[in-house]
């Protein structure tokens, strides 16, 4: 990957499209966003394919993220929350929480921080009717 200097910032061009990065929002995305979207983006999609494998069927994954900085460390990521919200069809919430255990063992973005910043996760599932 190459990175390039911009006037507020970098960028880095991908076959799907140009990515900006830069401390001020009007100019990209900020590292913090981009740190909290690759842990919470792969913990969601290896968290999918196990409940795929698994046949359970589910209609949406929603991910909310609440990152906490400490500004006396030049604003260092301490503590990242994840909330899931599952909506899906004969949910088993033992096997739910069990899978999402196994998705952070798997989650190769949560395995390369676990033991800098706190990664808690916290999981509500709502039953859909037919």
């Amino acid at each position: 990957m190459e990175f390039y200097l911009k006037e507020n910032g970098m960028r880095i061009d991908l076959d799907y499209g140009t990515l900006s990065i830069s401390g001020n929002e009007e100019y990209g995305f900020r590292p913090y966003q981009l740190m909290a979207a690759s842990i919470a983006g792969c913990s969601g999609s290896v968290f999918r394919k196990i409940l795929e494998k698994q046949r359970t069927e589910i209609e949406d994954l929603i991910i909310s993220a609440e990152v906490e900085r400490n500004p006396e460390e030049a604003s260092r990521i301490e503590r990242i929350s994840l909330h899931y919200t599952i909506k899906g069809y004969h949910l088993n919430p033992d096997r739910l929480y069990k899978n999402l255990a196994l998705s952070r063992k798997n989650c190769s973005m949560i395995r390369s921080v676990e033991d800098s910043i706190k990664i808690e996760e916290s999981l509500e599932y709502m039953e859909l009717s037919r």
